[in-house]
């Protein structure tokens, strides 16, 4: 038990990456804070039931809340990326037309060249 609390404690309290609301996920853990209270006072019947609730809830509204955050992390990856994909887009266009102008040029020459060759 013990090991699920300092496990549930050490996930809730990491600080947030990003702008998703920890407000549930705090307040589940300060349930489980109140029952390890208890469960020190001597109301072991109650704290223990409110400990295991507020386990129970920390580990639903973590879960809420990483999900939540990996969630903001993939939408600002993609928004990074169309930005990056559409710095690039010039850069590409221009290599692609330096590349077709150099086959035309390269056509034109072995077509001059063979007209020369046979008197054309």
């Amino acid at each position: 038990m013990t090991l699920v609390f300092a496990c549930v404690l050490l996930f809730v309290l990491a600080p947030p990456a990003f702008g998703a609301d920890d407000s549930k996920v705090k307040a589940a853990t300060k349930e489980v804070e109140s029952g390890a209270k208890k469960i020190g006072a001597g109301k072991v019947g109650q704290g223990v039931e409110e400990t295991a609730k507020g386990i129970g809830k920390t580990i639903v509204e973590g879960a809420k809340f990483t999900g939540a955050t990996i969630k903001e992390s993939g939408e600002k990856a993609g928004e990074k990326a169309k930005e990056a994909s559409e710095a690039a887009e010039p850069k590409a266009k221009s290599a692609w037309a330096q590349v077709r102008d150099g086959a035309v040029t390269f056509g034109q020459s072995v077509k001059s060249f063979f007209r020369h060759l046979f008197g054309g």
